[in-house]
């Protein structure tokens, strides 16, 4: 039988609680939420936390999706926002249908109601999907603590596999989501192929773009469990803009974003099978964004 081991257990009353909790507490303390990484691995003695603190009663205070707020330029998650909430909120796939793509094919309806966006991103996980859509929609994480709440973009949150920018006093509380293609038609999709439903990806891939015009005016690509190399990935960005809209445009993209990554041969697939599965679903991904913010200039 696998348990975990011994532990003490606090609930916090709020987000202030949360943050005095973790600061008397120490390193030896570990926040959680909807639990479906973090208690896997205490039975497994991968985690061996001397306290657990939960954070259930912050949904009121930090289970919100903001959009279109008025002089708002941006789109806000709590961290607290379950995975089946952003599945259900037509406003945030309106105006990101990413989120909806991603969460359709995460897990199943049990971890959906519980999972939460903050453990997703603060587990880390290279194979975890909402980490490659907030990096591919230029996401800045709103991190609390005792000297108050600091900015942190995805690119400077993700430190390392199953490390990030969250100190041991901190919590992660919200997720801005940039809006800088206002005026402009904008999308963007999410792409995962998975052994079986609910599974972790094989590989997925993720595409946010603006058009201008019938060319593309700004590009980002992001890819999940094929160890991306960011710098390459950025690169693609750069390639596709100003290029035209078109198949060819996003098959040279898909040939680069496989380029751009390093599997490795496992249970999942050969090293080569998801080279093929970043290419591909990178390609299936820009078509999605770029019908449907072709879609929206429609419409307007």
């Amino acid at each position: 039988m696998q348990v975990p081991g011994l532990f003490e257990y606090e609930r916090a009353t709020d987000v202030e609680n949360a943050i005095a909790l973790l600061d008397r507490l120490g390193d030896e303390a570990r926040v959680v939420a909807g639990g479906h990484s973090l208690l896997p691995m205490m039975k497994l003695r991968l985690a061996n936390p001397e306290y657990l603190i939960d954070i259930n009663d912050l949904a009121d205070e930090l289970g919100y999706i903001t959009v279109d707020v008025a002089g708002a330029d941006d789109v806000r998650i709590g961290s607290m926002v379950r995975h089946r909430q952003i599945l259900e909120s037509d406003d945030l796939a309106a105006v990101f249908p990413i989120f909806r793509d991603a969460e359709r094919v995460i897990a199943d309806p049990v971890v959906r109601n519980r999972g939460t966006i903050g453990g997703s991103l603060c587990q880390a996980d290279p194979a975890e999907d909402l980490t490659t859509v907030c990096s591919v929609v230029g996401a800045v994480c709103m991190i609390r603590g005792p000297d108050g709440v600091r900015e942190v973009p995805m690119s400077e949150f993700l430190v390392a596999p199953y490390e990030t920018a969250v100190r041991g006093n901190e919590i992660l509380v919200e997720v801005r989501i940039p809006r800088v293609a206002r005026g402009h038609p904008a999308s963007s999709a999410y792409s995962k192929v998975e052994r079986r439903v609910g599974d972790w990806a094989i590989a997925a891939a993720g595409v946010a773009l603006w058009l201008d015009g019938d060319r593309i005016g700004g590009a980002s690509v992001g890819l999940t469990a094929v160890e991306p190399d960011a710098g390459r990935l950025a690169e693609i960005g750069e390639f596709l803009q100003g290029q035209p809209a078109t198949e060819e445009t996003f098959r040279r993209a898909g040939e680069l974003a496989g380029q751009a990554c390093a599997p490795v041969t496992d249970p999942r697939g050969t090293a080569a099978y998801k080279r093929h599965l970043a290419d591909e679903l990178t390609v299936r991904s820009l078509r999605t964004a770029a019908d449907r913010a072709a879609a929206t200039r429609r419409e307007t």
